[in-house]
């Protein structure tokens, strides 16, 4: 027997029961971002590949290698979008939002795509919620995302969470740095992974991200940036972490966080869950004050996050169960399956889930379907024109009169 056709490498099917649980955390998603002010925004799925080239950066794993790029009829490069925030940027510049009330608060839910060796919790095709404030270069902005993020994990219950805390500082304060990091790497170039080497020039301060046992161990000793902030970057970050301890959000500082993208600047953070192992974060994100000029926008400084539904859903070991039922309309004869499809509609239209038989079951056949999706009640249909009303736990069964059924569901 030859195999069925299956869903490409690195993706997955998402199933009622698994929609479930997503449903859940988008619902949270939504209150916790709407209650702060946060509005929704939905950009295409795919961009042009400029965009990515120049506001993520070229010197990226994600531009140089992770994109799934392609040409149109017209000869166009278009991209997968594989992160939110340079489409949110992009979208920002093209509507002048820059003409609205600042900081413009935007979230945003769907998928993304990175060519990745796929794993649990990494897939090439993923999810995402993320959260993007454009417009203010005031601390408060970084204290509130990081704290709304806080609030959103921790209050769909994931385990074990951690708050990293870093800081990256001004463009000209990272540039003097990554002149003295790329000096100390190219003095201890032969203890490092060969794909480190290649980069000390282009991004040496990814060199951080390393897995490779040799270069962990050069930069367990390498300078550190937290280390050389001073005057404005320095005031910044102290800021921040005023704030986040007024709120009661505990974190630990990171000296060697470093984001994935080129665009941070400033305060950088990852929120990470202890039963995830290797792939340990939940979400993250920063600040990143020249993104929307480097699209050619005016100058607004921005903050935001990402955090992955996968990863939030693997955390808490949640897979989702199926939905269960108000009420299941059973027909105890065929006459009556007119009279159940009329019923179900009925309680539908007044805000009840209702299912009714649409496979030809018998009547017990239909009280054991009943039973299977979880439904709370059923209403028998009787062959007289009468009707019964089951309560599915206790088993306890009454007549109703048929004309009062909703009324008699909903007292």
């Amino acid at each position: 027997m030859s195999e069925g056709p299956q869903a490409p490498r690195g993706t997955f099917d998402v199933l009622p029961r698994q929609a479930v649980a997503r449903a859940r955390v988008r619902a949270a998603t939504a209150a916790v971002l709407q209650r702060a002010g946060y509005g929704e925004i939905e950009t295409p799925i795919y961009e042009d590949t400029d965009l990515f080239a120049r506001g993520v950066g070229e010197s990226t794993d994600i531009v140089e290698k992770e994109m799934f790029t392609f040409e149109d009829q017209s000869g166009r490069s278009l991209t997968l979008r594989p992160e939110g925030t340079a489409s949110v940027c992009r979208a920002y510049v093209e509507h002048g939002m820059h003409k609205l009330a600042q900081p413009v608060r935007l979230w945003y839910w769907g998928p993304y795509f990175r060519y990745e060796a796929p794993q649990a919790g990494r897939y090439r095709q993923f999810n995402q919620v993320g959260l993007e404030a454009i417009g203010s270069d005031s601390p408060l902005v970084d204290a509130e995302a990081i704290i709304l993020l806080h609030e959103l994990i921790a209050g769909l219950g994931v385990p074990g969470i951690e708050l990293k805390l870093g800081s990256l500082a001004s463009p000209q304060t990272r540039s003097a740095y990554r002149e003295e990091l790329a000096a100390y790497l190219q003095e201890n170039e032969a203890d490092l992974a060969p794909e480190v080497r290649s980069r000390i020039d282009a991004n040496p301060l990814r060199a951080f991200d390393s897995k490779d046992d040799g270069t962990r161990r050069v930069m367990a000793a390498a300078p550190k940036l937290l280390d050389r902030l001073e005057g404005e970057d320095a005031e910044h970050f102290a800021e921040v972490r005023t704030l986040l301890d007024a709120a009661g959000v505990e974190y630990e500082l990171d000296p060697s966080l470093v984001r994935g993208l080129d665009y941070y600047t400033r305060t950088v953070f990852a929120f990470t869950a202890a039963n995830l192992g290797a792939q340990s974060e939940v979400g993250g994100g920063g600040r990143y004050d020249g993104l929307v000029e480097q699209l050619g926008g005016p100058a607004a400084a921005g903050v935001g996050w990402a955090a992955g539904i996968e990863r939030i859903l693997l955390a808490l070991g949640d897979e989702g169960e199926e939905p269960r039922r108000d009420v299941f309309v059973a027909a105890a004869g065929d006459g009556q399956r007119h009279r159940a499809l009329a019923l179900a509609g009925e309680l539908r239209r007044a805000g009840l889930s209702a299912e009714v038989d649409l496979a030809g079951r018998s009547l017990k056949g239909q009280m054991k379907q009943a039973d299977r999706i979880g439904a709370r009640h059923a209403v028998i249909l009787e062959e007289d024109g009468g009707a019964q009303l089951k309560e599915m736990e206790s088993g306890e069964q009454r007549d109703i009169d048929p004309a009062a059924v909703l009324a008699d569901l909903t007292d």
